[in-house]
């Protein structure tokens, strides 16, 4: 970051006067008694005076807040969260408050803000995000006598990941005392993935000003100011020359009032030939008028970029002290470099221009020596990285391992786009053959939380390559299957593992791959085989005691697809006690443990939640949700265990808060991208709790929405989708389209799936065909009854004996309702239990039923039926 150039020449600023208004408003809607923060943006072309607005702004407004201010530079675009360490630079000074300030996440914003060196294991890259946005509010809210501004020039070239960090703090800036106010270059002019955080700061801005050129009678008043009152008629060829430019304009002024221009000479032909010196190459030309050594020290704080120290500039270009200190004299007396210790350009198109003037393989030549100052200064091996990605290839095995270190740093603070660029360009040195494949499962990691797509390249190259030991080829394989699962490609991520284990020697790798294999495959919503797998899973499986975590996840797929096929629950609880330890994952099984992945205990919570054990599994996805939050998980991982969170409450009957508990879930999954299997879950289950809750046209807002409905992914959907949509057409009135989708979710029967809580469709086709087939109504009640005795559980069992007895003769309905009451009771399930006491209520007479029913469907939130329950009992 740079310090801050004063002002082009000219007070007032010129033509100015309502963008530094719009600023005026801001400070004062923040500094009310309720302050109202918010968002500034300016934007224009290089040299436009966007810097110039910034400094006034900055000037009125640190009379009433406290102003942090920051200026990107294209050296650090590179460097990950550079930005937002300059922006809280001061704050983060303060040793005394700086614990309050970091909050509970130090660990995890701690390495990102250069605090604490970074671990070994990878950061959630949205968690480090979200972090820094609490960092953020708690800073405005400590600043809150004098309101917090934060001002930032040169956006454009901000690193990554601190402009993700600006957009995604954006919107709560209206509910905090703090003002942002951004200027940067047109869009273009920034790096092609920084582009969406500079158009998401735009569209959340209260108010975004494009700066104009200056008109002609304002560069005559500026010229006259300048100059003096007789040379107003230069004012006009001096804004013919420079178009308007505020900065050249300052330029050519601070050169002619140094040395006025030979009256004798073409006026307005010796203005254009002087305006040519102050842009582009004629620009770099003038720093071989100061001398070579001038030169060498210009280029070379260039390549290290703002805000190095001159004297590493001046090692850089092999100068002696004194040489450095007569160059840069030269400098400054030149407006080339501003005063100060560290580099520092007067303007960013002079830094731009020096830059470009570097011969080639000088630049090159200094890019490499620049890595190697920083890395002797302490400056650790992603400070370097930026240098090193400029190096031409030359088959150097060292800079192929600096790269892989500055990935693994990148990685450890949540950049792994930086980390990508990294192995990417490690893989042009090229590396030796034997670390090929390494560095590309590198790759294929530091891209799985971003591209599945180039995680699944990276990982087949790795694999197809020699170098990979055991244990690290069965590591690629197990990410290669997230990835393609990840990508809805289940299929490839079962036959990716299956082959893999096929080909791996007995051992514990081969066990992690077969039961990858087998996890897969019931992941998928269709697969070849289903009732053959699940008899070779158990053949593996049954005997297993847990002694080790291969047995223990083998032990958590067999409990998992026993649910699905509605075996005994008993059973199937007797497997899942085997798979954890002291009813919780064992160490290396664990939610954040990346050996094995988090998807073992999800299993295990998600077999308990269709088992009727709901404390079992609430005690898991709670321990999910608490160790995602701590150790900064905010990305798919917290969006599934809320997702998970919610099932449980929905399988309670808690219905209001297994709404809002889902809307969180889509709510996280939505900033990492759209169509994946979080937010299909997450829709099917909150589609089925709006439909639970009566609310029939809100289920088909969202369904519609978020494309809820064939075709489906391959990926398996909780819970079974076609049940659910089915359900929703029934409830739409449009029967014939509900009849078609709960038959094909009866093909869940054909894989061998029998839960009939998991899916209902049995229940909800043999109400649809009660009028119209009622032999085959009747049928399908008893296939329920049948799965549901099998199964044993309350809830199955009471939906069954519900289902059977609305379509029973008047005489034998009464016994039946009162058997499902009876099994409902034990039931955790209280939105079931409402509806057989409302149906127990109606088929008796019984008033007391009728009473119970309401109040149970009010405390579930179960609106439409407890609106049935206070007609009936009116």
């Amino acid at each position: 970051m740079t310090t801050t150039p004063p002002p082009w020449p000219g007070d007032p600023l010129l033509e100015r006067e309502l963008e530094l208004a719009a600023a005026d408003r801001a400070v004062d809607a923040l500094c009310r008694t309720r302050p109202e923060g918010g968002l500034l943006v300016y934007s224009g072309a290089a040299g436009i005076g966007k810097t110039s607005v910034l400094t006034r702004v900055r000037a009125r407004a640190a009379d009433r807040c406290t102003v942090r201010a920051a200026r990107a530079d294209p050296g650090t675009t590179a460097v990950p969260f550079h930005t937002a360490r300059s922006l809280f630079a001061t704050d983060l000074a303060d040793t005394e408050g700086l614990s309050g300030l970091l909050g509970p996440h130090r660990a995890l914003v701690g390495p990102a803000l250069g605090l604490t060196a970074p671990g070994t294991e990878p950061a959630d890259p949205q968690g480090v995000r979200d972090a820094l946005v609490e960092l953020a509010a708690r800073a405005a809210r400590r600043h809150r006598a004098r309101p917090l501004v934060l001002v930032l020039d040169d956006a454009h070239w901000a690193d990554g990941e601190s402009l993700g960090w600006l957009a995604a703090l954006s919107p709560r800036l209206a509910r905090l005392p703090l003002l942002l106010v951004v200027a940067h270059r047109p869009t273009g002019h920034a790096a092609e993935e920084n582009r969406p955080h500079l158009d998401a700061l735009g569209t959340a801005a209260r108010l975004r000003v494009t700066l104009r050129a200056l008109t002609p009678e304002a560069a005559g008043d500026l010229t006259r100011r300048t100059l003096g009152p007789g040379a107003a008629p230069l004012g006009h060829d001096l804004w013919a020359a420079t178009g308007g430019s505020p900065y050249e304009l300052a330029e050519l002024l601070a050169r002619l009032r140094d040395r006025p221009l030979d009256p004798g000479a073409d006026r307005a032909a010796a203005v254009r030939e002087l305006a040519a010196t102050v842009r582009g190459h004629r620009l770099a030309d003038r720093l071989g008028d100061l001398g070579p050594d001038a030169a060498r020290l210009a280029w070379a704080a260039a390549v290290l970029g703002a805000g190095v120290p001159l004297r590493l500039a001046g090692s850089l270009a092999g100068l002696s002290p004194d040489q450095r200190a007569t160059a840069t004299g030269r400098l400054r007396a030149a407006r080339v470099l501003n005063p100060g210790d560290t580099v520092d350009f007067t303007h960013p198109l002079v830094a731009g221009a020096v830059y470009d003037a570097v011969p080639r393989a000088l630049r090159t030549a200094f890019h490499g020596r620049a890595a190697w100052l920083l890395t002797i200064e302490g400056m650790g091996p992603a400070a370097a990285a930026r240098h090193l990605l400029e190096v031409h290839p030359d088959q150097d095995p060292g800079l192929v391992e600096q790269l892989r270190r500055a990935a693994r740093e990148h990685l450890a603070v949540g950049a792994p786009d930086a980390a990508r660029r990294c192995l990417e360009r490690a893989l042009r040195e090229p590396p030796e053959h034997h670390l090929r494949a390494l560095v590309h499962h590198e790759l294929g990691c530091a891209a799985l939380l971003t591209s599945p797509a180039d995680t699944v390249r990276h990982l087949r190259t790795a694999l197809e390559l020699p170098g990979l030991d055991d244990t690290l080829r069965a590591d690629a394989t197990f990410r290669l299957a997230q990835a393609l699962a990840h990508n809805q490609q289940m299929r490839e991520a079962s036959l990716s593992v299956a082959f893999a284990a096929a080909t791996t020697e007995p051992g514990p790798e081969r066990l992690r791959l077969q039961a990858a294999h087998y996890m897969f495959d019931a992941f998928r919503a269709t697969e070849d085989d289903g009732p053959g797998r699940s008899r070779r899973l158990a053949q593996l499986a049954d005997p297993l005691t847990g002694e080790d975590n291969a047995e223990r996840a083998l032990l958590t797929l067999r409990a998992f697809d026993g649910m699905l096929r509605g075996e005994n629950h008993t059973v199937v609880a007797e497997f899942c006690e085997r798979a954890l330890t002291d009813g919780r994952p064992a160490p290396g099984l664990g939610w954040t443990d990346t050996t094995w992945g988090f998807e073992y205990p999800c299993l295990a919570g998600i077999t308990y939640v269709w088992i009727d054990e709901l404390d079992r599994a609430e005690e898991l996805f709670a321990e999910a949700v608490r160790a995602y939050e701590i150790s900064g998980w905010s990305g798919g991982h917290l969006a599934f265990a809320h997702t998970l969170a919610g099932a449980v409450l929905r399988r309670r009957g808690r219905l209001a808060e297994a709404e809002a508990r889902l809307g969180e879930a889509l709510r996280l999954a939505d900033r990492i991208g759209t169509g994946l299997p979080v937010h299909w879950d997450a829709a099917c289950l909150l589609v089925d709790t709006l439909l639970a809750r009566g609310r029939t046209a809100d289920a088909q807002r969202l369904a519609e929405a978020r494309g809820f409905g064939p075709p489906y992914p391959d990926a398996m959907i909780l819970p079974d989708a076609a049940s659910v949509r089915g359900r929703l057409l029934l409830a739409l009135g449009r029967t014939d389209e509900a009849v078609a989708e709960l038959e094909a979710a009866s093909a869940m029967a054909e894989r061998g799936r029998h839960n009939p809580v998991w899916a209902p469709w049995p229940r909800d086709l043999a109400a649809a065909l009660a009028g119209r087939d009622p032999e085959r109504a009747r049928a399908l009640t008893r296939r329920l009854r049948m799965d549901a005795e099998r199964f044993g559980t309350p809830t199955a069992l009471g939906m069954a004996l519900g289902c059977e007895a609305a379509l029973a003769p008047p005489d034998a309905a009464p016994d039946l309702h009162a058997r499902a009451v009876a099994h409902l009771e034990e039931s955790p399930a209280h939105d079931e239990l409402a509806r057989a006491r409302l149906a127990l209520g109606l088929a008796t007479g019984d008033r007391d039923q009728l009473g119970r029913a309401l109040v149970l469907a009010r405390t579930c939130g179960a609106d439409a039926l407890a609106e049935q329950a206070r007609r009936a009992l009116a």
